[in-house]
C-alpha cells in the first residue's frame, strides 16, 4: 500500500492533481499495489467525481457548524474522501485533539492515518484505534539522500514490534530498495510525497517504488 501526499505543491493541485492521480491509478493497475492519493480539501470533490479514491490531508476536531475556515469530517466525507491524515509534521496536533478528531472521523466512516515521530507517541495514539500509524522522523521528510529505511532500520523494527496497528513508513523513501527494507522490517506500506509529486516522471517513480512490494511478495 502506497499513500502519496500531494501536499500543496502546484504539481499536486487542481488539474495537476488529476494528472497525478491518473499516474497513481495507472501504476496500481499495472502492479496491483494499492495507491491512495492524499489531497487538499479543495480537490477532493473533483477527484471523487472522476472515480479516484482519496484521503484528505487534514480535518479539524469540529462538528459541522459555525467554524469558518476549518474542515469537518462530514464535509470531506460528503466531498467523497475515504479517509484522512492527521498529525503530519507540518500540521501537528496535541494528543487530545488527535483522539477527538479520530472519533469524529470514525463517526463519519472515514479511515484515519496518523503520523508520528516516536514510538512513545505511537503507543498513545494506538489507544484511539486509528486505521494506520505512519512513522516519519521529521528530519528525514523530503530528504532525497537518506531514507528512514537506511538511517533508522532498527527503529522501524522496534516500531512494528510494539505497534499492532498497521504501520506505514515515510520520510525519504525514494527507491524500491527502501520499500523492501521497510516491508521486511514489518511495515505494511509507505507514505511518500516529494519523491513522487516533484519527480520529472511521477508514474515512473511510483512504478519503481511499487516494485519493492512485488519483490517482497
Amino acid at each position: 500500500m502506497i499513500f502519496v501526499n500531494f501536499k500543496a505543491y502546484k504539481q499536486g493541485s487542481g488539474a495537476s492533481a488529476v494528472h497525478l492521480a491518473e499516474a497513481c491509478i495507472a501504476v496500481e493497475q499495472k502492479t496491483k499495489v494499492k495507491i491512495i492519493p492524499i489531497v487538499q480539501a479543495v480537490d477532493i470533490y473533483k477527484l471523487n467525481l472522476l472515480g479516484f479514491e482519496v484521503f484528505a490531508q487534514h480535518i479539524d476536531a469540529i462538528e459541522n457548524g459555525a467554524h469558518t475556515g476549518l474542515i469537518s469530517a462530514k464535509s470531506v466525507r460528503l466531498a467523497g474522501a475515504k479517509g484522512t491524515v492527521l498529525n503530519h509534521s507540518e500540521r501537528p496536533l496535541a494528543l487530545e485533539e488527535i483522539k477527538k478528531t479520530i472519533s469524529l472521523a470514525k463517526k463519519e466512516g472515514l479511515k484515519t492515518l496518523i503520523c508520528t515521530e516516536t514510538i512513545k507517541k505511537a503507543e498513545e495514539i494506538e489507544k484511539f484505534n486509528p486505521d494506520f500509524i505512519a512513522y516519519e522522523p521529521s528530519e528525514l521528510i523530503g530528504n532525497q539522500d537518506i531514507s528512514v529505511s537506511r538511517a533508522k532500520p532498527e527503529v522501524i523494527k522496534t516500531f512494528t514490534d510494539k505497534i499492532k496497528t498497521p504501520v506505514l513508513v515515510g520520510a525519504g523513501i525514494h527507491s524500491k530498495e527502501d520499500v523492501e527494507v521497510a516491508l521486511k522490517l514489518g511495515a505494511k506500506g509507505i507514505l511518500t510525497a516529494t519523491d513522487v509529486v516533484l519527480a520529472e516522471n511521477p508514474e515512473k517513480q511510483l512504478l519503481d517504488l511499487a516494485q519493492g512490494f512485488l519483490k517482497h511478495e
